[in-house]
C-alpha cells in the first residue's frame, strides 16, 4: 500500500487513541494531559475527549493529580486469547491426574479485567465434590485463587489488579499491612489454605501456575472437603502435596509451551 493508500485510509481518532495507548505503555507512574500533548506533539484540547473515553471505557485510568496511566484491561483482553485456551489445553490431562489421586475438584483462575476468571475446570471423580463453572468471576480479595493471583505478581502490577477490582465494584480497603503481610507468606510457603468465604466445610487450597519470572499465570484451586465415607481419599496434607506438584508441572509446560507458542506469534 503506497503513502497514497494509507492517507485514504487514515482514522485520525482511532490513531490518537492508539497514540495515547503506546504511550502510556512504555512509561512508569503515568503522565498528565499536558506531558501526553507534549510528547505526542499535539494541542492538549486535543487529547481531553480522548482520554475521557478511554478512562469511561477502563483502558486508562485517572489518577490524583492529574496524570493518567494505563490498566490492565488490554492485558485482560489478551488473556482471553489463544494463550489462555492454551494453557487449559495444556494443564487438563495434568488437572485430570489431580482429581484422581485426590478425589477432589480442581479448576483454574486467570485475572480478567479486576476479576478472577475460572477458564478450567474438572469434576470429582465420586458421588460427591463442589463444581464451579468455567467463565465463573470471583472475588480477588476473599478467594484463594485471588490471593495466589496477587501474591505472585509484582507490586506495581498488583496495585493495577486492586484498583482495575475496586472500580468494576469490589470492596475498597483491604490492602491493608496485615493483608499484605499475608499475601508475602503465601508467596514464600507457595501455596494459600484458607475456609471458603463462600460455602461453610470447604477449604480452598490453591497455588501457582508461574512464569520463568516466577510472576503468575494463573492459580490452581481445589476446594476441598472431607470426605467421610471414603477413607482412601487423602487428607489435606496430602492434597496440598499433590495440588503444589501439580501446579509446578503446569507452569513447566506453560513455561515452554506458551512461551514458543507466544514468540511465534511475535
Amino acid at each position: 500500500m503506497n503513502d497514497l493508500d494509507q492517507d485514504r485510509y487514515r482514522a485520525p481518532a482511532l490513531d490518537k487513541g492508539l497514540d495515547i495507548l503506546e504511550l502510556l505503555a512504555g512509561v512508569d507512574g503515568g503522565l498528565s494531559q499536558a506531558e501526553i500533548a507534549k510528547k505526542l506533539d499535539r494541542s492538549p484540547n486535543e487529547f481531553y475527549r480522548m482520554l475521557d473515553r478511554l478512562v469511561k471505557r477502563g483502558y486508562v485510568a485517572r489518577l490524583d493529580g492529574d496524570r493518567y496511566v494505563l490498566t490492565l484491561k488490554l492485558f485482560g483482553l489478551a488473556q482471553l486469547h489463544a494463550p489462555t485456551r492454551r494453557l487449559a489445553s495444556l494443564a487438563m490431562p495434568l488437572m485430570r491426574e489431580l482429581a484422581e489421586i485426590t478425589r477432589q475438584e480442581n479448576h483454574i483462575v486467570v485475572y480478567d479485567r479486576g476479576h478472577p476468571v475460572v477458564i478450567a475446570q474438572l469434576e470429582a471423580p465420586g458421588y460427591w465434590g463442589i463444581s464451579i463453572r468455567v467463565g465463573s468471576r470471583m472475588g480477588l480479595f476473599d478467594t484463594g485463587s485471588g490471593h495466589i493471583l496477587l501474591a505472585f505478581r509484582s507490586p506495581e502490577v498488583r496495585a493495577m489488579m486492586v484498583a482495575e477490582h475496586v472500580a468494576s465494584g469490589g470492596p475498597e480497603g483491604r490492602m491493608t499491612e496485615a493483608f499484605i503481610s499475608r499475601l508475602d507468606q503465601i508467596r514464600a510457603r507457595g501455596y494459600e489454605m484458607m475456609p471458603s468465604a463462600q460455602t461453610a466445610g470447604v477449604v480452598n487450597l490453591s497455588a501457582p501456575i508461574v512464569s520463568a519470572d516466577g510472576e503468575a499465570l494463573g492459580a490452581l484451586t481445589v476446594p476441598y472437603i472431607t470426605i467421610i465415607n471414603a477413607p482412601e481419599a487423602p487428607d489435606i496434607t496430602r492434597t496440598i502435596e499433590a495440588l503444589t506438584e501439580t501446579a509446578r508441572r503446569i507452569s513447566e509446560l506453560a513455561g515452554a509451551g506458551l512461551g514458543a507458542e507466544m514468540a511465534d506469534t511475535n
